[in-house]
C-alpha cells in the first residue's frame, strides 16, 4: 500500500486558513494547553482526514494526548493535510485518498495498533473495526465519542447485539451538532460541491431529496432557497408530515423518479434509488448522496442497466441505458461533499462548533468513563450549552441572563408562587 504523496507545504496552507476560521479551537488550546488533560494518553480520530480535522488533531496534541488519525471514507481524506499532520509532534496518521476498501481496513488497523484510550469517531468505522477485528484492545478502551447518525446507529446496533463493553457519547445529538453540522454544514457544502461539480444550475430544478432528517432538511431549504422546486421523499410518517407542512412536494420515490432531474439522498439506508427508480427516470437525471456509505444510491444496479458508461465530467460518470436515456452518478455515490473532485467539506465556521462539541465530549467522558455503563449516553446538556457559550464569545454576540425572579418562576408550580413578584 503506497504512502500519500500529497504536498505537505499546500497541507499547511490549508490548515493555516482552517485555524483562521476555528476561533472555538484557538480558545480551547488556550484554555486547554497549560492543563494538558489528555497528558499521556492515546487518543484516535476517525473522520475525513483535511484540514478542519486536522485542526481537532492540534488541539488533542495541545491538550496532551498523542494522536492518531486516519480516514473514515476511501475518498474523503486530503494527502496534502495528512502529510502536513504527519509532520507535527504529537500527531501521526494513516490515511491517503482513494483507497479502496481494503486498503482502509488496513489504515484503521495501523492506526488500532496505538492501542487508543478514547476513539472519536465518525459513522462508527473504527469503533465498529476494533470490536470486531481487534477485540483484545477493548480493556485498554475507555470510551468512544461518535460524531455522526449513522454512527450512533451503529454503536446501538453493537449494543443491541451484546457486542459494546465500553461508554459512547452520541455527539450527534446534541443541539450544537446536529442542529448546526448536519442542516446547515451538509447543506451548504453538498449543494455547493455538486453544483461545482457538475457546472449546472440548481434554479428551476426539480430536486428530489431522499430523507427529511437534519441532514434532509438542510438540504431541502437550500435548494429551494436556490430556485429549485424541491420533492421530498420518506419513509418515517411525522417526518414526512413535517416536510408537507414545510411547503415540499412529498412523495414515494416511484413518482418523485418521474419528475426528478436531479436527486440526492441523505437517508443513512441503503438502496434507497434501485433499478426500479432508475427504469422510470427522465433523460439526463444527475444523482447524488449526502449520507455516509455509498449504497444509497444502488450503482450496481444502474451498471446492470446500462449498456454504455464513460466519464461525462470529472467526478461524473455516465449510464448510457438500452432506451436511449443517460443517467449521471456524482462521484461514484459516495459523500458528494467530501469525495467530489472540488470538495472541501463543511465550512470551517460550522466544524468547528462540531469539532468543539467532541473535544468537550471527550474530556468529559474520560473523566466520568467509570461511572459510565456500557451503552451509548447522551452527551451531558451542561458540556454542549458551555460549547455554545464559547461559540458565541468568539462571535462577540451577547446574551441575556435571567433575573432572580425569572429563574424561579421556571421551578414554581403553585399558583401563589408563579403570580409572586
Amino acid at each position: 500500500m503506497s504512502t500519500p504523496s500529497g504536498d505537505p507545504a499546500a497541507g499547511r496552507q490549508r490548515l493555516a486558513w482552517a485555524r483562521e476560521h476555528m476561533p472555538v479551537h484557538a480558545a480551547l488550546r488556550e484554555r486547554y494547553a497549560p492543563r494538558r488533560p489528555l497528558e499521556g494518553l492515546c487518543v484516535a480520530v476517525c473522520s475525513h482526514i483535511e484540514a478542519k480535522t486536522g485542526v481537532l488533531l492540534e488541539t488533542l496534541a495541545a491538550a496532551g494526548a498523542e494522536v492518531v488519525f486516519t480516514g473514515s471514507e476511501p475518498g474523503s481524506s486530503q494527502d496534502d493535510v495528512v502529510a502536513a499532520l504527519n509532520e507535527q509532534p504529537g500527531i501521526c496518521g494513516y490515511a491517503r485518498r482513494g483507497v479502496s476498501e481494503a486498503e482502509l481496513e488496513a489504515l484503521h488497523l495501523l492506526a488500532l495498533d496505538h492501542a487508543p484510550a478514547l476513539i472519536l469517531d465518525d459513522a462508527a468505522e473504527l469503533t465498529a473495526r476494533l470490536v470486531h477485528r481487534r477485540p483484545e484492545l477493548l480493556p485498554g478502551l475507555r470510551g468512544v465519542c461518535e460524531q455522526t447518525t449513522t454512527g450512533v446507529q451503529r454503536i446501538q446496533a453493537m449494543l443491541g447485539d451484546g457486542a459494546l463493553r465500553f461508554p459512547a457519547y452520541a455527539v450527534n445529538h446534541t443541539p450544537m451538532k446536529h442542529e448546526f453540522d448536519n442542516i446547515h454544514g451538509t447543506g451548504e457544502s453538498a449543494l455547493t460541491n455538486l453544483m461545482l461539480t457538475t457546472n449546472l444550475l440548481l434554479a428551476g430544478k426539480q430536486v428530489v431529496v431522499a430523507g427529511y432528517g437534519d441532514c434532509g432538511v438542510g438540504l431541502a431549504h437550500k435548494a429551494r432557497a436556490w430556485g429549485a422546486q424541491v420533492t421530498v421523499t420518506e419513509v418515517e410518517p411525522r417526518r414526512a408530515l413535517r416536510a408537507h407542512m414545510n411547503g415540499f412536494a412529498v412523495r414515494p420515490m416511484a413518482e418523485a423518479a418521474e419528475i426528478g432531474e436531479l436527486f440526492i439522498t441523505a437517508t443513512g439506508s441503503r438502496d434507497v434509488i434501485r433499478r426500479e427508480h432508475f427504469e422510470r427516470m427522465r433523460d439526463g437525471a444527475v444523482l447524488a448522496n449526502a449520507g455516509h456509505f455509498n449504497v444509497e444510491i444502488s450503482a450496481d444496479d444502474l451498471a446492470g442497466l446500462a449498456v454504455e458508461r464513460r466519464q461525462a465530467r470529472e467526478g461524473v460518470e455516465a449510464f448510457e441505458l438500452a432506451d436511449g436515456r443517460t443517467l449521471h452518478l456524482v462521484c461514484e455515490g459516495r459523500l458528494v461533499n467530501l469525495a467530489a473532485p472540488t470538495a472541501m467539506g463543511h465550512p470551517a465556521e460550522v466544524m468547528d462548533q462540531t469539532f468543539g462539541v467532541q473535544f468537550m465530549a471527550a474530556l468529559h467522558l474520560l473523566e466520568h468513563h467509570e461511572a459510565l455503563a456500557a451503552g451509548v449516553h447522551a452527551v451531558p446538556d451542561e458540556v454542549d450549552r458551555r460549547t455554545a457559550e464559547l461559540k458565541l464569545e468568539t462571535l462577540g454576540v451577547a446574551t441575556d441572563r435571567l433575573t432572580e425572579a425569572q429563574q424561579r418562576f421556571r421551578h414554581a408550580w403553585r399558583a401563589e408562587e408563579i403570580l409572586a413578584r
